[in-house]
């Protein structure tokens, strides 16, 4: 009988633990247990029910003339004695319309051990085919009843390409601090609020009878005529904070309302602006306590942002007060936007829009122009939905409100226009990013923003950045989803590599040219490589200049077969034309492999 490839995995395994207790019979044992010839590779896609999730059973088609294709007693048959050669435990669970059978796992398999069972069935010459009984999505719109009005989530001239990254991420498990004027109950947001605190210590400016506390709700931001500076208008109650945080997170396939972009996310609403506005020491601490900082007298932070939504700015340059306090936050992993300004001026002169180590969001309206009020400028870094209202209101951005033209009163959905709509939009992205790949750093985040852009349809005088934010091709990227486009320029290996069995490293030489400047700080490094053990490998990246980047590192607890994902590398430090390599050893004994290719995507 022939040994199978799972039994074979424990018969090596028992013969490194035999090896390291008894070393006198090193060489013995290895030829006792040394495995036949291995079944050709199963790609991946054979083994999983969704990317990177091992299939849980599998549908088998068996050619007409085997009593497998009829009999129930037949397949069950077939699957335990394929089983036992696999070393599972199968089960033929029932016969599906088409006549094929659908065969249970068993207990949880790696994809490795479904490979091994896929195998199995496919060399059998009654089995017509094998596929994973994969597991679906929906996909359809979202039910929302005013989704059909949220142009800037869906359209193809100038949306922000959001629906396609929901099957990927919808922002669960990342917190976004929206340092605004504070939140305004509304029902189609409220599931996705969590505890966040009132910075204002002013108490006029607060609007709200006291200082500092742990109510962040928005009591109205009302103002009589002349009452914030000469000449001035009255202005009713804005509700601005409620407006960015649902474009964020509003809850979403409710039957109600509007889709937020990162709908799996939570909001921590952060109140720093009242009457008249907000100081920059409040917002200052705000910051800092989002992030996760200690600020005298405010209890600890139980709901850390991974992201921060700052839709707000003033003139003149960044202070370096503001600037320290965002260095901090991004230090301690939380990624910062920022609105870009309303005067259709240079960003350069507007805070926070022009500090470092943000993303600096213009808006763009239905047509993919940069829309007549946002700044722009060389400190922009990504353009974003932020309509224009001045002609035709649904052209502006719709999000959840509140009708009272002073004091809260009854919900409602309004369109605004300004950077401030088009900024949510980015953070709501970062989220995604962010709950795609929980390893992301804030200078990743920025640079898969920025790298998976795509042009704007329209045109932008005084520069917009890398182009407009677009999140499928972001999340995808982030993620390796499979299908998924970087939206970068990719470079590919030419011919397979054999990986010698506990030997030298071998190398693969890919050639950048036509790229400017240094590489990205998340350089995506696909790799393909079979291996009958991949705990064996030690993979790196070599740059141009020498430098190396470790991928992988062995590990004896990794049983697993082949390599087959994409590493994020930070590689900002290194320039980008030249001679990239991939270096692959094999550091144990009785495993071979073949480094199919690897590509480096910018």
């Amino acid at each position: 009988m022939r040994t199978s490839a799972s039994t074979r995995r424990k018969l090596i395994s028992v013969a490194a633990v035999s090896a390291a207790l008894f070393t006198a019979a090193t060489t013995s044992v290895a030829m006792a247990q040394e495995p036949a010839a291995r079944d050709a590779a199963v790609p991946t896609a054979q083994t999983e029910a969704a990317p990177g999730a091992p299939a849980e059973r599998l549908i088998v088609g068996y050619k007409s003339g085997a009593a497998e294709a009829k009999s129930n007693k037949a397949a069950e048959a077939d699957a335990a004695a394929k089983g036992k050669e696999a070393g599972e435990d199968l089960d033929f669970q029932r016969r599906l319309g088409s006549g094929a059978a659908l065969v249970d796992l068993g207990e949880k398999l790696t994809k490795a051990d479904v490979a091994d069972v896929v195998a199995e069935y496919q060399a059998d010459p009654q089995v017509a085919y094998v596929v994973p009984d994969r597991l679906n999505k929906p996909l359809a719109t979202p039910n929302d009843t005013e989704y059909s009005k949220q142009w800037d989530l869906f359209e193809t001239t100038a949306g922000m390409n959001v629906p396609g990254a929901w099957d990927v991420a919808t922002g669960s498990g990342v917190t976004v601090a929206v340092i605004d004027t504070g939140y305004v109950s509304h029902s189609d947001l409220g599931a996705n609020i969590v505890a966040g605190y009132d910075f204002i210590s002013d108490a006029t400016v607060g609007n709200d009878g006291n200082g500092r506390d742990s109510n962040p709700a928005d009591p109205g931001d009302w103002t009589a005529a002349n009452e914030c500076a000469s000449g001035d208008p009255a202005s009713p109650s804005s509700w601005h904070g409620t407006h960015v945080a649902g474009t964020i997170a509003a809850v979403t396939n409710n039957s109600k309302g509007v889709a937020g972009v990162a709908y799996g996310a939570k909001v921590s609403p952060l109140r720093v602006l009242g009457k008249c506005g907000g100081f920059d020491s409040d917002i200052i601490d705000a910051i800092t306590w989002a992030s996760g900082g200690t600020v005298s007298g405010v209890p600890a932070n139980a709901n850390v942002a991974k992201v921060i939504n700052m839709s707000l700015g003033g003139g003149g340059a960044c202070s370096t007060a503001t600037q320290s306090a965002i260095n901090a936050a991004v230090n301690r992993g939380t990624t910062v936007v920022v609105a870009a300004g309303n005067s259709n001026a240079n960003a350069a002169n507007y805070s926070p829009a022009s500090c470092n180590n943000v993303i600096s969001v213009a808006a763009a309206d239905r047509q993919g122009n940069r829309s007549y009020y946002s700044n722009f400028g060389s400190v922009v870094d990504i353009a974003a939905p932020g309509g224009e209202t001045n002609s035709v209101t649904s052209n502006g951005i719709l999000s959840t409100l509140n009708s009272g033209e002073q004091s809260p009163s009854s919900e409602n959905y309004d369109y605004y226009q300004g950077t401030s709509m088009a900024a949510p939009h980015v953070a709501g992205l970062a989220a995604l990013a962010k709950s795609a790949n929980s390893a992301l750093t804030p200078a990743q985040i920025e640079s898969a923003i920025k790298t998976n852009s795509r042009a704007l349809p329209g045109t932008c005088s005084g520069g917009c950045g890398a182009g407009l934010a677009d999140a499928a091709k972001t999340v995808q990227a982030v993620s390796g989803s499979s299908g998924g486009s970087t939206g970068g320029t990719t470079f590919t290996s030419s011919g397979a590599v054999s990986v010698p069995d506990n030997s030298s490293a071998v190398e693969s030489s890919i050639t950048v040219s036509g790229r400017s400047g240094n590489a990205p700080s998340a350089l995506q490094v696909g790799v393909d490589i079979t291996h009958t053990y991949r705990g064996d490998l030690v993979i790196d990246l070599v740059a141009p200049d020498g430098s190396t980047y470790r991928l992988k590192s062995a590990s004896s607890s990794d049983s697993a077969d082949n390599v087959n994902t994409t590493y994020t590398v930070n590689a900002s430090s290194e320039t980008a034309n030249g001679t990239w390599k991939l270096r692959v050893q094999d550091t144990a004994a009785q495993d071979t492999g073949t480094l199919n290719s690897w590509k480096l995507t910018f």
